[in-house]
């Protein structure tokens, strides 16, 4: 089987990578932006006759998109999340390959949550900021395109290679900070927002299973359970060897609560500061994955502690 992959070289595509060149019927072509990409290929400014060009000499059996942009503004993320996903569904169309699409899709699409509840594939969507706008507006673009598609809605990815300026990532360099300081107490803010945390390697695995499977439509790929930033905070202290107190920083409801890390702002002279979670998802949100089990036959393998610790030990090897 030949394999497409778009966005190889992004914090999700090395691992779903990884993982399709480990299964020796996959032979694997990487299309992206960079120069160690097999071919390069700007989605957001490329035509999609170009693509299906492309897409005819390659002759692949499914393509994977793992690209696209999660900041930025509203332009640019439509650029790369929307514009883009539209030029592989044209070509695709024009195309005689016949190719299955696996698109990554985000949580974000959904937006806020009912704390205490886990959202199924059928709930309505309700982004609440431009990036969930941009990946919700992909994901309609895939489901009313016609082809044998299917768009996997990831939770909050963790693991190794989680970027520095993540959640995760601010609460591991925050740690490895204080360690090498000496400092007894770390003071960190916002740590109220619940999410379903999953590793990378388990979101590679569900790619995977859907480029084998015959699924359509939506699938949530997530751990099932919402866990607090706090109680991630205390698990990662604890995988890290942290002595130290961590103290949760007090603050008003809203923009004025500090993020992860940061100092408390002189109530005289406070600036507006973003969320840790600034995905317009609220306090809350867990995936309902009844759904990846019974049609991909797929189940997370990967505990939350382990996707933890493989964050320390990148903070820690940090210079």
């Amino acid at each position: 089987m030949r394999v497409l992959l778009i966005g190889a070289n992004g914090y999700l595509g090395r691992f779903v990578a990884d993982r399709l060149l480990a299964d020796p019927a996959v032979q694997l072509t990487a299309l992206g932006r960079g120069d160690d990409a097999d071919v390069r290929f700007d989605l957001a400014t490329g035509s999609p006759g170009a693509l299906t060009r492309f897409l005819d000499a390659v002759h692949p059996g499914v393509v994977v998109n793992c690209a696209g942009a999660t900041r930025g503004g509203a332009r640019e993320l439509t650029r790369h999340n929307t514009v883009a996903v539209a030029t592989i569904c044209e070509a695709l169309r024009r195309s005689g390959c016949g190719a299955r699409l696996v698109q990554v899709g985000c949580s974000s699409e959904y937006g806020p949550s009912q704390p205490g509840s886990s959202t199924a594939e059928d709930a309505v969507p309700r982004p609440g900021g431009p990036y969930g706008v941009s990946k919700l507006a992909a994901t309609e673009l895939v489901l009313g395109s016609g082809l044998d598609a299917v768009v996997l809605r990831v939770f909050s990815p963790a693991g190794p290679g989680t970027p520095a300026g993540s959640p995760l990532g601010r609460l591991a360099e925050a740690m490895r900070r204080a360690m090498q300081s000496g400092d007894g107490e770390l003071k960190l803010g916002g740590l109220g927002a619940q999410r379903d945390f999953i590793d990378v390697r388990d979101v590679a695995r569900a790619v995977h299973a859907a480029s084998l499977s015959a699924a359509q439509g939506v699938i949530n790929i997530g751990s099932g359970r919402a866990v607090r930033l706090r109680d991630a905070a205390a698990v990662l202290a604890r995988v890290a060897g942290y002595g130290g107190a961590l103290h949760e920083l007090d603050g008003p409801p809203g923009p004025l609560r500090s993020p992860i890390g940061h100092p408390r702002p002189d109530p005289d002279h406070a600036a507006p500061v973003a969320y840790p979670y600034p995905d317009g998802c609220g306090s809350w949100q867990q995936a309902d994955v009844r759904c990846a089990r019974d049609r991909l036959g797929w189940r997370p393998r990967i505990n939350l502690e382990e996707s933890l610790a493989d964050i320390w030990m990148e903070a820690a090897c940090r210079i």
